[in-house]
């Protein structure tokens, strides 16, 4: 391939759906002296800003027909595009066919994806897949040597740029930058298109997988600051950081995004005002309450140490209650479906707080897939959906548990799938009092929540722990009775976990020695 070449740009076909800066580009490149072709709404776009336009039919000498589904699809349209202009025998061919040289194409694609996203219906949405613009860009970015392919509105300035310090042209470097922009175009819309399309035929894990995303932000950094990142969004439309406006504060760090995700997935599992403090992706304090302030002051209780520096997220809007109550804690980032006016001018004077609301809070209940990678490959299933009810749980031990304990137990385990396994999780009165996530063996973690509750209950003043009188969870079944006989100690009256175990009836055995209710879920809920 030739160095830093140039190549002028003397005529344009110009075809998009979405129309953001149209004007200013066909009014510039028509300043240049570019012949312009285009075709429908974006020819008529054009004329309405008094530019003279030529229609693809005219240029080809062949209707749009088909309800408009043919109308690019043409040699004088893709030999223009393809030919080559250093090659004779390329350039003998278009002369003898009358081809002229198409040298900036500008394309982008019907809104398949926003079709979907609306709810449309199929046949819909099959008219909103686009067949001569991907082959159109695809054709340009292919001969990307001699043709300029836009694909972004983003991208129109750095073009205009180029041809005015170029005298008209844009060079090799650029070309290739747009090329690979255009082929990551079309590949993210078929991806979505077959993801679509395996979705309506109920086929969650097809023999080809295909991920289509869009960088939505350039990231300082990683996990560590040697590391690059990039934060993407993509796939199906869910409430969250994806989603949510950032109305203050310092740009967001993959860490932040990775837990104010993990905050966000936990409070939208319950329906009352709840409040969920993440600490490396792990809740240090999650709570129901009356109100969300009431809420709040429950979960920071849990760890008030762990909470320094955490991730708030509440699944009610924000009002200036709770807002009075976060601003005297040091937080990272606070995210909620909402805030009202007070609670943004309150959580403005902390300048440095990233504030985030996310319009609505995500269906824990909707499928989807979690997709993590290995060396070599990716690892796929399905977003862990389950959930344990009153009626699916079996009593094994000698006494049931109370509708207190009961109500506890229930709100203990679906915070376990939210806590890193082995996960342990004491709760009292609704409100996390010990958390042991991540834990090798299960009885460290037991014995790691225990300590955290009777850490806070001395740095509150409180006479015993909190885990007293809790009940406690476990996201899968004891391997022995000792993670259970440590809960126990710590003063836990009930226990809820999955069961399953070879050692079951020991298990079982323990918990009626110490007075223990204990129910089985038959559901596990590991978090790796």
């Amino acid at each position: 391939m030739s160095g830093a070449s140039t190549r002028p740009i003397a005529r344009a076909l110009i075809s998009v759906s979405d129309k953001t800066g149209l004007t200013e580009l066909g009014q510039y490149l028509a300043g240049q002296g570019v012949a312009l072709l285009s075709t429908g709404g974006t020819a008529r776009a054009l004329r309405e800003a008094g530019l003279a336009v030529k229609d693809v039919a005219d240029h080809t000498g062949f209707p749009e027909m088909l309800d408009g589904r043919v109308k690019t699809l043409h040699p004088l349209v893709h030999g223009g595009i393809l030919g080559l202009r250093d090659n004779v025998e390329h350039q003998a061919a278009m002369a003898s066919h009358g081809i002229e040289p198409i040298d900036l194409v500008v394309v982008n694609l019907y809104p398949f994806e926003e079709t979907v996203a609306k709810g449309a219906g199929f046949d819909e949405c099959i008219e909103n897949i686009d067949i001569g613009g991907p082959t159109l860009i695809r054709a340009a970015a292919k001969n990307h040597r001699d043709v300029t392919v836009v694909v972004e509105p983003s991208d129109y300035r750095a073009l205009m740029d180029e041809m005015s310090a170029n005298g008209g042209a844009t060079s090799e470097a650029l070309r290739r930058r747009l090329a690979a922009t255009a082929f990551a175009r079309t590949g993210s819309y078929d991806a979505d298109i077959a993801r679509w399309f395996w979705e309506k035929e109920g086929e969650p894990f097809p023999t080809r997988l295909t991920l289509g995303a869009t960088r939505r932000q350039s990231l300082r950094y990683g996990e560590n600051p040697h590391l690059r990142a990039a934060f993407y969004s993509g796939g199906l439309a869910r409430p969250g950081v994806a989603s949510a406006r950032q109305m203050q504060g310092k740009e967001l760090s993959y860490n932040n995004l990775n837990d104010t995700d993990a905050a966000f997935e936990l409070v939208a599992e319950f329906d009352t005002p709840t409040i969920a403090i993440i600490k490396h992706a792990n809740p240090c304090g999650v709570a129901l309450g009356s109100d969300l302030t009431d809420a709040y002051r429950k979960a920071l209780a849990c760890d008030p140490v762990s909470a320094f520096g955490g991730i708030i997220a509440a699944n009610r809007a924000l009002d200036g209650a709770v807002a009075t109550e976060i601003v005297k804690l040091f937080a990272e980032v606070v995210i909620a479906p909402d805030a009202d006016d007070d609670a943004r001018t309150i959580l403005a004077e902390k300048k440095n707080l990233r504030l985030l609301l996310a319009g609505a809070l995500p269906d824990p209940t909707a499928p989807g897939l979690s997709v993590r990678t290995l060396a070599g490959g990716y690892l796929v299933q399905e977003r862990d959906t389950g959930r344990v009810e009153q009626a699916s749980l079996k009593t094994v031990t000698r006494r049931a548990p109370s509708e207190v304990e009961l109500a506890d137990l229930l709100f203990a385990f679906r915070i376990c799938k939210h806590v890193k396994s082995n996960a342990i999780v004491y709760v009292k009165d609704r409100a996390t009092v010990g958390v042991g996530a991540g834990q090798m063996s299960r009885i460290d973690s037991a014995r790691i929540a225990a300590w955290k509750a009777a850490e806070a209950a001395t740095a509150a003043g409180e006479a015993q722990s909190r885990a007293v009188g809790s009940v406690v969870a476990s996201d899968a079944f004891f391997p022995f009775a000792d993670g259970l006989l440590a809960a126990a100690e710590a003063g836990a009256t009930a226990v809820i976990q999955p069961g399953g175990s070879v050692r079951d009836a020991e298990v079982i055995e323990a918990a009626d020695e110490k007075g223990l209710a204990m129910v089985l879920t038959g559901m596990r809920h590991f978090r790796h």
